[in-house]
């Protein structure tokens, strides 16, 4: 699943570890996101979209596979 974490995250000049902070996660696990290496639990992607006051398909791109 692609996302803009990457893109949303500078435009508030947030660094990884801020952004993880705020979500309860490890930096690592931010890392992956924006590596599209991880798809976050419903759960998870609730916490950034409201961390970026967006929706969840306004941060995050669903793509049939």
């Amino acid at each position: 699943m692609k996302n803009h974490i990457k893109e949303l995250r500078k435009k508030k000049h947030m660094t990884q570890d801020e952004l993880s902070d705020l979500c309860k996660v490890t930096r690592q696990t931010i890392i992956s996101l924006e590596n599209g290496k991880y798809n976050p639990s419903i759960f998870l992607a609730h916490k950034i979209a409201k961390v970026f006051e967006l929706l969840i398909e306004e941060v995050f791109i669903f793509e049939e596979e």
